[in-house]
This record gives C-alpha cells, sequence and structure tokens, in this order.
C-alpha cells in the first residue's frame, strides 16, 4: 500500500508519517500492493483532522475524524476504515462483484458483521420543478439534512444536501 501524505496548517513531520503507516499499515492485509491511499492532515484552532481517501475498482473508501489531538485522531480514522472494509467485503461477496483491489487473504478470512439492510419506512412525495437556491431553502423549512428535487434548469432530479460547516453541496445524476 502507497501513502501520500499532505498537511495543511501542520507540517507533516517524520513521527506523524509513521504513526500513520504504522496504523493505515494494519489496514495492508486488506488491499492489493499497488493500492494508493491519500492522508491529508489539518489543523484549525485546536481541531487536528485527517482525511482517508483509498479508491478501490470504481468505488472510494473514505473517512475522515477530528480531535485535539492527530495521534488520536489517526487511530480513530483507522477503526472507521476498518469497519468500512468489512461491510464492503459482506458485499463484495454476496453480490458476487469482482474484489480484483483487495489481497486474496482478506477475501478469504470470514467477518462477523451483520449489518443487513432494512428499510423501515417508505415515503412517496411530489417533486416539483425548483432552482437550487429554493431547493436548500425548502430543505432548512423541513429541517432535513437533504433535499430531492426536480432542478427547473437541468430538468433532472437532483439533491442538495447540508455539508459539515453549514455549507451546502448538490448532486447532479451522470448516465
Amino acid at each position: 500500500m502507497n501513502f501520500t501524505i499532505t498537511g495543511r496548517n501542520i507540517e507533516v513531520t517524520t513521527g506523524l508519517k509513521q504513526a500513520i503507516e504504522e496504523k493505515l499499515g494494519k489496514l495492508e492485509r486488506f488491499f492489493a500492493p499497488a493500492t494508493e491511499a491519500t492522508v491529508r492532515l489539518s489543523v484549525q484552532k485546536e481541531i487536528h483532522k485527517i482525511e482517508v481517501t483509498i479508491p478501490v475498482k470504481g468505488h472510494i473508501i473514505r473517512a475522515e475524524e477530528s480531535s485535539t489531538d492527530m495521534y488520536v485522531s489517526i487511530d480513530l480514522v483507522e477503526e472507521i476504515l476498518e469497519r468500512q472494509l468489512k461491510k464492503y467485503k459482506n458485499k463484495l461477496i454476496d453480490k458476487k462483484q469482482n474484489a480484483l483491489s483487495f489481497s486474496q487473504a482478506f477475501m478469504d478470512t470470514e467477518t462477523t458483521i451483520d449489518d443487513q439492510v432494512e428499510i423501515v419506512k417508505t415515503k412517496k412525495f411530489a417533486v416539483k420543478p425548483m432552482d437550487t437556491e429554493e431547493a436548500c431553502i425548502q430543505m432548512e423549512l423541513l429541517g432535513h439534512s437533504f433535499f430531492v428535487f426536480l432542478n427547473a434548469d437541468s430538468d433532472e432530479v437532483n439533491v442538495v444536501y447540508k455539508r459539515k460547516g453549514g455549507s451546502y453541496g448538490l448532486i447532479e445524476p451522470e448516465f
């Protein structure tokens, strides 16, 4: 596994690099040797944040964690990634998808996570044409973290969502 480590408002010291390679190196058993992992470290005020992105065969495994200590953040993000990988492995096996990005040893190990998706409620609603600004206002009025709407400009179904820090995001379909 190859790591690309960058820092924003923080110097990436040898100690930090070693801690990242040691902790996230434990995840090497899940991946093929040529897998690239991008690690971004940042500090804002007293918050130490780590973001890890690992692209694997058409999907992206991503986790981020913040705390008051970068070494604690590294430990936390490693736990999150390991949980995600175990869930993802179960989905790969269940759907019999191509798993070439993962090592054979990882695919052969047994996993005991029972995260079956259970839909407990279904809603139907009319999708009315509106612009993105109106969709954001509607989302705020409803108190939701996302809102599905028909974009009046493109005539496609879009989703607006609230991001950490109060900003908004827009998801547009790509066919």
